[in-house]
């Protein structure tokens, strides 16, 4: 049955529309047609699937739609930047986006908290362009050198430091002028779905009615000992965002999304720096769960360089990859354990 109301096309039209204009200005005209046309075609295909099947509803449709426009958005971009010749570029992307489809379906299919379905495709994304990276390198299509270039590419990271950037600039001038930007009911939110977040929105509000949004559907009594980590004004401007019946009708989709990353992102522990070491403790700390041979058998068919990259790392020394892609390893083998 399909879903009533879902203008996939003219949605997809609309978030290719905005994305053309976030396009890094020092792109040139063939590389900004093909993230604005990347992310069309992606968005488009997915939108008239889930159409089809009529198995979500519309606001998940849009969310499923939406993730998959803004990650064919940051992979392109990174394919661009990363070297990569264009004829591997398209075959890059499909894996990404039919990995994002089939991961968002199974896990809004399973109800699973946002935070945690966009956690699982931002894992999952990461190492599906990482995989298709090395697959490369391994069929002798990109050298060495290439490859880590390539892996060490990440624009939504580049866009999340933006945005703390601003916020701090914003954060300065408020400071200078004797007065913190005023919190109420009305939310500035853009008027129709996007990629981007409108210059001038004060970003404090906007997480603070993303995490509204995710307390309307947690138990008031771990709501509460959320919040009285607050701080007292943020906790009540929470709460006031909460009592509003229609606030998921005003906070756009896309924004919240984005909210969420910042947030997850200015986490304690997503603050520390990424250093071999840490990683090596981290696949140790896997050891201790796991016997050496079942290890072996969950690396049967991975290749050489991973395969030489966690035995070294079990005996404590780190073979020299680049940290981004040994602790998406990790990670990986973690979530196998």
């Amino acid at each position: 049955m399909a879903i009533n109301g879902f203008d996939y096309k003219g949605f997809a039209q609309n978030l290719a529309q905005q994305a053309f204009e976030l396009i890094p200005a020092d792109f040139n005209d063939m590389q900004k047609n093909y993230v604005a046309n990347t992310l069309l075609n992606f968005s488009t295909i997915a939108g008239q699937s889930l159409y089809d099947e009529g198995q979500f509803d519309l606001d998940t449709a849009i969310m499923i739609t939406q993730i998959i426009a803004e990650w064919s958005y940051h992979k392109s971009v990174d394919l661009v930047r990363s070297g990569i010749p264009q004829q591997y570029w398209d075959p890059v992307m499909q894996k990404i986006a039919f990995t994002i489809f089939e991961i968002a379906k199974n896990a809004f299919g399973q109800n699973l908290p946002q935070d945690q379905i966009l956690q699982l495709i931002e894992h999952h994304v990461k190492k599906t362009y990482l995989d298709c990276v090395a697959e490369l390198k391994d069929k002798n299509l990109i050298d060495e050198g290439l490859m880590e270039q390539a892996a060490s590419q990440s624009n939504i990271d580049a866009m999340q430091q933006q945005m703390q950037q601003e916020e701090q600039q914003q954060q300065a001038a408020a400071a200078n002028q004797g007065s913190m930007p005023a919190q109420g009911n009305n939310i500035p939110m853009p008027q129709s779905r996007g990629l981007a977040v409108p210059p001038g929105t004060d970003t404090k509000i906007l997480k603070l009615a993303t995490l509204a949004l995710l307390f309307q559907k947690v138990k008031q009594e771990k709501v509460q000992t959320i919040l009285n980590k607050f701080d007292p004004n943020d906790a009540q401007s929470v709460i006031k965002f909460m009592e509003m019946p229609d606030l998921g009708e005003k906070v756009d989709a896309s924004v919240a999304l984005r909210c969420l990353q910042e947030i997850r992102t200015n986490l304690p522990k997503s603050r520390l720096a990424l250093s071999p070491s840490k990683v090596v403790a981290k696949v140790q700390n896997i050891s201790q769960y796991v016997q050496r041979p079942h290890l072996e058998q969950m690396l049967k068919l991975e290749r050489p360089k991973v395969k030489k990259f966690v035995f070294n790392a079990l005996e404590g020394e780190y073979y020299e990859i680049p940290p981004k892609v040994a602790n998406i390893i990790a990670t990986h083998i973690e979530d196998g354990v």
